[in-house]
Protein backbone atom coordinates (compact mmCIF):
# COMPACT_ATOMS: atom_id res chain seq x y z
CA UNK A 1 0.00 0.00 0.00
CA UNK A 2 1.45 3.53 -0.96
CA UNK A 3 2.62 6.09 1.14
CA UNK A 4 0.70 9.62 0.29
CA UNK A 5 2.57 12.52 0.59
CA UNK A 6 2.24 16.55 0.52
CA UNK A 7 3.89 18.19 -1.77
CA UNK A 8 3.30 22.19 -2.40
CA UNK A 9 4.87 25.25 -4.03
CA UNK A 10 4.61 28.81 -2.05
CA UNK A 11 6.22 32.59 -2.89
CA UNK A 12 6.40 34.80 -0.43
CA UNK A 13 8.26 37.82 0.19
CA UNK A 14 11.57 37.64 2.06
CA UNK A 15 10.92 40.90 4.49
CA UNK A 16 14.05 41.00 6.20
CA UNK A 17 15.65 41.95 3.28
CA UNK A 18 13.22 44.87 2.08
CA UNK A 19 14.67 48.21 1.18
CA UNK A 20 12.55 50.82 0.30
CA UNK A 21 9.33 49.45 -0.47
CA UNK A 22 10.83 46.92 -2.40
CA UNK A 23 11.83 43.01 -1.34
CA UNK A 24 13.07 39.89 -2.70
CA UNK A 25 10.50 36.98 -3.81
CA UNK A 26 11.65 33.61 -2.62
CA UNK A 27 10.03 30.12 -3.58
CA UNK A 28 9.28 27.67 -1.00
CA UNK A 29 9.07 23.89 -1.59
CA UNK A 30 7.52 21.65 0.95
CA UNK A 31 7.04 17.82 0.96
CA UNK A 32 5.48 16.41 4.28
CA UNK A 33 6.47 19.71 6.22
CA UNK A 34 10.30 19.79 5.34
CA UNK A 35 10.90 23.06 3.43
CA UNK A 36 13.90 24.42 1.08
CA UNK A 37 13.75 27.96 -0.03
CA UNK A 38 15.00 29.75 -3.58
CA UNK A 39 15.68 32.71 -4.44
CA UNK A 40 14.20 33.76 -7.58
CA UNK A 41 16.55 36.78 -8.23
CA UNK A 42 13.52 39.34 -8.77
CA UNK A 43 11.97 41.53 -6.35
CA UNK A 44 9.16 43.80 -6.43
CA UNK A 45 6.75 46.28 -4.61
CA UNK A 46 5.75 45.04 -0.90
CA UNK A 47 2.71 47.56 -1.49
CA UNK A 48 1.41 45.46 -4.58
CA UNK A 49 2.16 42.30 -3.73
CA UNK A 50 -1.10 40.06 -3.09
CA UNK A 51 0.12 37.57 -0.50
CA UNK A 52 -3.32 35.34 -1.48
CA UNK A 53 -2.75 34.79 -5.12
CA UNK A 54 0.70 34.86 -4.21
CA UNK A 55 1.43 37.67 -7.43
CA UNK A 56 1.81 41.38 -7.80
CA UNK A 57 -1.30 43.31 -8.63
CA UNK A 58 0.63 45.79 -10.22
CA UNK A 59 -0.51 46.52 -13.75
CA UNK A 60 2.56 48.24 -15.39
CA UNK A 61 4.80 45.43 -18.04
CA UNK A 62 6.86 45.27 -15.45
CA UNK A 63 4.65 43.52 -12.94
CA UNK A 64 2.65 41.55 -16.08
CA UNK A 65 6.53 40.08 -16.58
CA UNK A 66 6.80 39.64 -13.56
CA UNK A 67 3.81 37.66 -12.88
CA UNK A 68 4.37 35.75 -16.10
CA UNK A 69 7.80 34.54 -14.70
CA UNK A 70 6.19 33.39 -11.38
CA UNK A 71 4.11 31.10 -13.69
CA UNK A 72 6.97 29.47 -15.30
CA UNK A 73 8.70 28.78 -11.93
CA UNK A 74 5.42 27.21 -10.65
CA UNK A 75 5.37 25.17 -13.53
CA UNK A 76 8.96 24.43 -13.71
CA UNK A 77 9.16 23.25 -10.09
CA UNK A 78 6.29 20.92 -10.43
CA UNK A 79 7.97 19.77 -13.84
CA UNK A 80 11.09 18.77 -11.32
CA UNK A 81 9.31 17.07 -9.06
CA UNK A 82 7.32 14.77 -11.58
CA UNK A 83 10.52 14.08 -13.48
CA UNK A 84 11.84 13.10 -10.05
CA UNK A 85 8.82 10.85 -9.30
CA UNK A 86 9.01 9.07 -12.51
CA UNK A 87 12.59 8.53 -12.53
CA UNK A 88 11.92 6.41 -9.28
CA UNK A 89 14.20 9.21 -7.43
CA UNK A 90 14.48 9.85 -3.79
CA UNK A 91 11.74 12.94 -3.96
CA UNK A 92 12.64 15.70 -1.45
CA UNK A 93 12.85 19.34 -0.96
CA UNK A 94 16.58 19.31 -1.44
CA UNK A 95 16.62 17.20 -4.41
CA UNK A 96 13.83 19.36 -6.30
CA UNK A 97 15.38 22.13 -5.40
CA UNK A 98 19.17 21.03 -6.55
CA UNK A 99 17.46 19.79 -10.00
CA UNK A 100 15.66 23.53 -10.10
CA UNK A 101 18.98 25.41 -9.97
CA UNK A 102 20.77 22.76 -12.22
CA UNK A 103 23.06 20.91 -9.11
CA UNK A 104 22.01 17.49 -9.37
CA UNK A 105 23.28 14.85 -11.22
CA UNK A 106 20.85 15.56 -14.00
CA UNK A 107 22.39 18.85 -14.56
CA UNK A 108 25.88 18.54 -14.38
CA UNK A 109 28.06 20.50 -16.57
CA UNK A 110 31.29 19.84 -18.64
CA UNK A 111 33.19 21.75 -16.64
CA UNK A 112 31.39 19.93 -13.17
CA UNK A 113 33.01 16.77 -14.82
CA UNK A 114 36.53 17.91 -15.24
CA UNK A 115 36.71 20.11 -11.81
CA UNK A 116 35.72 16.52 -9.92
CA UNK A 117 37.52 13.95 -12.05
CA UNK A 118 40.94 16.59 -11.26
CA UNK A 119 40.06 16.52 -7.36
CA UNK A 120 39.19 12.55 -7.18
CA UNK A 121 41.90 11.38 -9.47
CA UNK A 122 45.08 13.10 -7.25
CA UNK A 123 47.19 10.30 -5.21
CA UNK A 124 45.50 8.41 -8.01
CA UNK A 125 47.06 9.47 -11.22
CA UNK A 126 51.07 10.13 -11.63
CA UNK A 127 51.21 14.51 -11.43
CA UNK A 128 52.58 14.09 -15.66
CA UNK A 129 49.42 12.40 -16.24
CA UNK A 130 47.02 14.85 -14.06
CA UNK A 131 49.10 17.62 -15.82
CA UNK A 132 47.63 16.22 -19.05
CA UNK A 133 44.36 16.53 -18.03
CA UNK A 134 44.83 19.97 -17.13
CA UNK A 135 46.03 21.07 -20.21
CA UNK A 136 43.21 19.33 -21.83
CA UNK A 137 40.57 21.30 -19.59
CA UNK A 138 42.30 24.47 -20.92
CA UNK A 139 41.77 23.28 -24.32
CA UNK A 140 37.66 22.75 -23.36
CA UNK A 141 37.25 26.22 -21.83
CA UNK A 142 39.20 27.86 -24.98
CA UNK A 143 36.88 26.17 -27.84
CA UNK A 144 33.46 26.70 -25.96
CA UNK A 145 34.31 30.30 -25.62
CA UNK A 146 35.79 30.76 -28.84
CA UNK A 147 33.61 28.52 -31.02
CA UNK A 148 30.33 27.87 -28.67
CA UNK A 149 30.44 31.48 -27.04
CA UNK A 150 29.85 30.10 -23.71
CA UNK A 151 31.81 29.47 -20.55
CA UNK A 152 30.34 25.95 -20.03
CA UNK A 153 28.44 23.19 -21.36
CA UNK A 154 25.39 20.58 -19.86
CA UNK A 155 26.82 17.13 -20.52
CA UNK A 156 23.31 15.93 -22.04
CA UNK A 157 24.08 18.52 -24.54
CA UNK A 158 27.09 16.91 -25.73
CA UNK A 159 26.71 15.28 -28.90
CA UNK A 160 28.96 13.72 -31.93
CA UNK A 161 29.15 16.66 -33.49
CA UNK A 162 30.55 18.34 -30.58
CA UNK A 163 33.53 15.82 -30.74
CA UNK A 164 34.06 16.73 -34.14
CA UNK A 165 34.34 20.42 -34.01
CA UNK A 166 36.70 19.84 -31.26
CA UNK A 167 38.62 17.86 -33.34
CA UNK A 168 39.09 20.75 -36.02
CA UNK A 169 39.37 23.43 -33.17
CA UNK A 170 42.42 21.41 -31.81
CA UNK A 171 43.83 20.39 -35.67
CA UNK A 172 43.41 24.53 -36.80
CA UNK A 173 43.71 26.67 -33.49
CA UNK A 174 46.97 27.82 -31.85
CA UNK A 175 48.16 25.32 -29.22
CA UNK A 176 48.55 26.46 -25.94
CA UNK A 177 52.62 26.70 -25.75
CA UNK A 178 53.08 28.46 -29.43
CA UNK A 179 50.51 29.80 -32.75
CA UNK A 180 51.25 26.33 -34.29
CA UNK A 181 48.31 24.07 -34.47
CA UNK A 182 48.89 20.86 -32.69
CA UNK A 183 49.93 17.31 -34.76
CA UNK A 184 47.60 14.75 -34.96
CA UNK A 185 48.96 12.77 -32.44
CA UNK A 186 48.57 15.89 -30.33
CA UNK A 187 44.99 16.32 -31.07
CA UNK A 188 44.15 12.98 -30.92
CA UNK A 189 45.73 12.42 -26.82
CA UNK A 190 43.55 15.07 -25.90
CA UNK A 191 40.56 13.31 -27.47
CA UNK A 192 41.54 10.36 -25.85
CA UNK A 193 41.64 12.11 -22.35
CA UNK A 194 38.40 13.54 -23.46
CA UNK A 195 36.95 9.82 -24.08
CA UNK A 196 38.07 8.36 -21.00
CA UNK A 197 36.03 12.02 -19.18
CA UNK A 198 33.02 10.82 -20.71
CA UNK A 199 33.61 7.12 -19.56
CA UNK A 200 33.86 8.60 -16.10
CA UNK A 201 30.65 10.41 -16.33
CA UNK A 202 28.90 7.35 -17.78
CA UNK A 203 30.02 5.31 -14.41
CA UNK A 204 28.87 8.31 -12.35
CA UNK A 205 25.78 8.29 -14.09
CA UNK A 206 26.24 11.88 -14.65
CA UNK A 207 25.24 11.07 -18.98
CA UNK A 208 23.33 8.88 -20.21
CA UNK A 209 24.65 8.47 -24.12
CA UNK A 210 28.16 8.73 -24.66
CA UNK A 211 29.10 11.30 -27.68
CA UNK A 212 32.17 8.87 -28.25
CA UNK A 213 30.27 5.80 -28.80
CA UNK A 214 31.06 6.10 -32.89
CA UNK A 215 34.56 8.02 -33.12
CA UNK A 216 37.29 6.46 -33.58
CA UNK A 217 40.64 7.66 -32.62
CA UNK A 218 43.61 7.92 -35.59
CA UNK A 219 46.66 7.71 -34.49
CA UNK A 220 49.93 8.07 -36.65
CA UNK A 221 52.48 5.32 -35.97
CA UNK A 222 55.95 6.34 -36.01
CA UNK A 223 58.78 4.36 -36.76
CA UNK A 224 60.55 3.93 -32.81
CA UNK A 225 64.15 4.42 -33.76
CA UNK A 226 66.56 2.24 -31.98
CA UNK A 227 70.20 1.49 -32.42
CA UNK A 228 71.63 -1.23 -34.20
CA UNK A 229 74.14 -4.00 -32.69
CA UNK A 230 76.77 -2.12 -35.09
CA UNK A 231 75.51 1.14 -33.87
CA UNK A 232 75.62 0.44 -30.20
CA UNK A 233 79.19 -0.43 -30.43
CA UNK A 234 79.89 2.54 -32.18
CA UNK A 235 77.84 4.36 -29.11
CA UNK A 236 79.80 2.19 -26.56
CA UNK A 237 83.04 2.93 -28.06
CA UNK A 238 83.70 6.08 -29.43
CA UNK A 239 86.00 8.66 -28.15
CA UNK A 240 84.17 11.85 -26.59
CA UNK A 241 85.28 15.03 -26.31
CA UNK A 242 83.25 16.30 -24.49
CA UNK A 243 82.45 15.12 -20.14
CA UNK A 244 79.15 15.97 -20.36
CA UNK A 245 78.82 13.98 -23.78
CA UNK A 246 80.89 10.68 -21.33
CA UNK A 247 78.15 11.06 -18.62
CA UNK A 248 75.00 10.91 -20.94
CA UNK A 249 76.85 7.96 -23.01
CA UNK A 250 77.38 5.78 -20.54
CA UNK A 251 73.76 6.37 -18.65
CA UNK A 252 72.43 5.98 -22.60
CA UNK A 253 74.27 2.63 -22.95
CA UNK A 254 73.47 1.61 -19.10
CA UNK A 255 70.00 1.64 -20.46
CA UNK A 256 70.37 0.18 -23.24
CA UNK A 257 71.52 -2.77 -21.55
CA UNK A 258 68.59 -3.29 -19.11
CA UNK A 259 65.51 -1.45 -20.57
CA UNK A 260 64.97 0.87 -17.65
CA UNK A 261 63.03 4.26 -18.51
CA UNK A 262 64.54 7.94 -18.22
CA UNK A 263 63.07 7.90 -14.77
CA UNK A 264 63.27 4.50 -13.75
CA UNK A 265 67.34 5.25 -14.39
CA UNK A 266 67.23 8.31 -12.87
CA UNK A 267 65.83 6.97 -9.10
CA UNK A 268 68.22 4.00 -9.06
CA UNK A 269 70.11 3.34 -5.63
CA UNK A 270 72.26 0.93 -4.36
CA UNK A 271 69.57 -0.59 -2.57
CA UNK A 272 67.67 -1.65 -6.24
CA UNK A 273 71.15 -4.12 -6.63
CA UNK A 274 70.58 -7.21 -5.20
CA UNK A 275 72.11 -11.10 -5.57
CA UNK A 276 69.76 -12.74 -7.71
CA UNK A 277 68.65 -16.31 -7.12
CA UNK A 278 71.81 -17.06 -9.35
CA UNK A 279 74.20 -15.33 -7.24
CA UNK A 280 74.60 -12.56 -9.88
CA UNK A 281 74.11 -9.11 -9.91
CA UNK A 282 70.22 -7.90 -10.57
CA UNK A 283 68.40 -4.95 -10.26
CA UNK A 284 65.50 -4.89 -8.27
CA UNK A 285 62.77 -1.84 -8.49
CA UNK A 286 59.46 -0.26 -9.52
CA UNK A 287 58.56 1.19 -12.55
CA UNK A 288 57.42 4.82 -12.01
CA UNK A 289 54.80 4.32 -14.78
CA UNK A 290 52.61 1.89 -13.90
CA UNK A 291 54.02 0.42 -10.28
CA UNK A 292 54.63 -3.06 -11.99
CA UNK A 293 57.24 -4.40 -10.05
CA UNK A 294 60.81 -4.95 -12.29
CA UNK A 295 63.80 -7.70 -11.89
CA UNK A 296 66.29 -7.63 -14.37
CA UNK A 297 69.59 -9.51 -14.63
CA UNK A 298 72.43 -6.75 -14.98
CA UNK A 299 74.34 -7.46 -17.92
CA UNK A 300 78.61 -6.89 -18.26
CA UNK A 301 78.56 -4.36 -19.98
CA UNK A 302 75.59 -2.15 -17.58
CA UNK A 303 77.44 -3.88 -14.57
CA UNK A 304 81.18 -2.48 -15.61
CA UNK A 305 79.10 1.03 -16.32
CA UNK A 306 78.20 0.51 -12.55
CA UNK A 307 81.73 0.22 -11.47
CA UNK A 308 82.77 2.93 -13.55
CA UNK A 309 80.45 5.36 -11.33
CA UNK A 310 81.18 3.89 -7.82
CA UNK A 311 82.32 7.39 -7.03
CA UNK A 312 79.87 8.97 -7.72
CA UNK A 313 77.70 6.73 -5.85
CA UNK A 314 79.87 7.31 -2.49
CA UNK A 315 79.38 11.10 -2.66
CA UNK A 316 75.89 10.98 -3.81
CA UNK A 317 74.22 9.12 -0.73
CA UNK A 318 73.74 5.68 -3.00
CA UNK A 319 72.85 7.22 -6.41
CA UNK A 320 74.20 5.16 -8.81
CA UNK A 321 74.70 6.97 -12.12
CA UNK A 322 74.24 11.28 -12.93
CA UNK A 323 71.43 11.93 -14.56
CA UNK A 324 70.70 15.11 -16.38
CA UNK A 325 67.22 16.40 -17.17
CA UNK A 326 65.47 15.07 -20.04
CA UNK A 327 65.85 17.49 -22.40
CA UNK A 328 69.63 18.45 -21.61
CA UNK A 329 70.14 14.55 -22.27
CA UNK A 330 67.96 14.30 -25.40
CA UNK A 331 70.27 17.12 -26.71
CA UNK A 332 73.61 15.71 -25.65
CA UNK A 333 71.97 12.49 -27.37
CA UNK A 334 71.40 13.65 -30.43
CA UNK A 335 74.57 15.80 -30.75
CA UNK A 336 76.83 12.32 -29.86
CA UNK A 337 74.92 10.78 -33.06
CA UNK A 338 75.20 12.81 -35.13
CA UNK A 339 79.20 13.30 -34.56
CA UNK A 340 79.29 9.51 -34.88
CA UNK A 341 77.31 10.10 -38.15
CA UNK A 342 74.73 7.92 -36.93
CA UNK A 343 71.53 9.28 -38.85
CA UNK A 344 68.79 8.65 -36.32
CA UNK A 345 65.86 10.24 -34.33
CA UNK A 346 67.06 9.28 -31.21
CA UNK A 347 65.91 9.93 -27.71
CA UNK A 348 66.51 8.49 -24.04
CA UNK A 349 63.45 6.38 -24.97
CA UNK A 350 65.56 4.63 -27.96
CA UNK A 351 67.28 2.84 -25.24
CA UNK A 352 64.37 1.10 -24.31
CA UNK A 353 63.32 0.13 -27.73
CA UNK A 354 67.63 -0.94 -28.19
CA UNK A 355 67.61 -2.92 -25.31
CA UNK A 356 63.98 -4.92 -26.35
CA UNK A 357 65.31 -5.37 -29.84
CA UNK A 358 68.82 -5.68 -30.47
CA UNK A 359 69.76 -6.82 -27.18
CA UNK A 360 67.36 -9.15 -26.45
CA UNK A 361 65.31 -10.37 -28.83
CA UNK A 362 67.22 -10.74 -31.58
CA UNK A 363 69.69 -12.61 -29.62
CA UNK A 364 66.87 -15.15 -29.02
CA UNK A 365 65.38 -14.16 -25.87
CA UNK A 366 61.58 -15.10 -25.50
CA UNK A 367 59.35 -12.18 -25.71
CA UNK A 368 57.34 -12.95 -22.37
CA UNK A 369 61.04 -12.46 -20.61
CA UNK A 370 61.85 -9.50 -22.56
CA UNK A 371 58.03 -8.09 -21.31
CA UNK A 372 58.74 -9.04 -17.97
CA UNK A 373 61.83 -7.12 -17.92
CA UNK A 374 60.30 -4.35 -19.57
CA UNK A 375 57.57 -4.18 -16.49
CA UNK A 376 54.71 -4.82 -18.91
CA UNK A 377 51.39 -6.03 -18.08
CA UNK A 378 50.43 -7.13 -21.46
CA UNK A 379 52.74 -9.28 -24.09
CA UNK A 380 50.65 -6.77 -26.43
CA UNK A 381 52.33 -4.05 -24.78
CA UNK A 382 55.72 -5.16 -25.83
CA UNK A 383 55.25 -5.62 -29.03
CA UNK A 384 55.55 -2.50 -30.07
CA UNK A 385 59.03 -2.56 -29.27
CA UNK A 386 59.66 -5.76 -30.67
CA UNK A 387 60.92 -5.16 -34.01
CA UNK A 388 61.72 -8.86 -35.64
CA UNK A 389 65.11 -7.58 -37.53
CA UNK A 390 66.24 -8.72 -40.65
CA UNK A 391 69.23 -10.82 -39.78
CA UNK A 392 66.89 -12.34 -36.97
CA UNK A 393 64.63 -13.57 -39.83
CA UNK A 394 67.20 -14.90 -41.97
CA UNK A 395 69.11 -16.82 -38.88
CA UNK A 396 65.63 -18.51 -38.56
CA UNK A 397 65.00 -19.49 -41.64
CA UNK A 398 68.55 -20.69 -42.45
CA UNK A 399 67.62 -22.92 -39.02
CA UNK A 400 64.77 -23.84 -40.49
CA UNK A 401 66.00 -25.00 -43.95
CA UNK A 402 69.00 -26.82 -41.86
CA UNK A 403 66.19 -28.98 -40.64
CA UNK A 404 63.78 -29.63 -43.43
CA UNK A 405 66.97 -30.77 -45.22
CA UNK A 406 68.19 -33.29 -42.70
CA UNK A 407 64.34 -34.16 -42.65
CA UNK A 408 64.79 -34.83 -46.50
CA UNK A 409 68.15 -37.03 -46.32
CA UNK A 410 65.99 -39.18 -43.74
CA UNK A 411 63.50 -39.96 -45.89
CA UNK A 412 65.79 -40.54 -48.93
CA UNK A 413 67.78 -43.19 -46.37
CA UNK A 414 64.64 -44.46 -45.31
CA UNK A 415 65.40 -43.74 -41.66
CA UNK A 416 62.61 -42.21 -40.85
CA UNK A 417 60.32 -44.20 -43.25
CA UNK A 418 61.25 -47.11 -40.82
CA UNK A 419 60.29 -45.26 -37.71
CA UNK A 420 56.81 -44.49 -38.57
CA UNK A 421 55.90 -48.40 -39.69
Amino acid sequence: MGTSRTFSIHFWLNLAKKKCDLAPIYARVTIDGKRAEISLQRQTSVTYWDTKSKKTTSRTPEGKALNTYLDQVYAKLLECYKQLSSDFELVTEKSIKARFVGQDEGHKTLLDLETYHNQNMKGVLKPGTLKNYYATENYIKRFLVHKKKTSDIFLKHLKYSFIIDFEQYLRKGPSLQNANPLNNNGVMKHLERLRKLMNFAMDLEWLDKNPFARYKLKFNRHKKEYLSKEELKIFEEAELDNKGYDIVRDVFVFACYTGLSYTDVRQLNENNIVRGIDGDYWIFTQREKNEQPVKIPLLDKALSILDNYKSYSELNNGKLLPVYSNQKINVYIKDIAASLEIYKHLTFHSARHTFATTVTLSNGVPIETVSKMLGHTKISTTQVYARVLEQKISNDIRDLRSKLEQENKQDDYGYSITARR
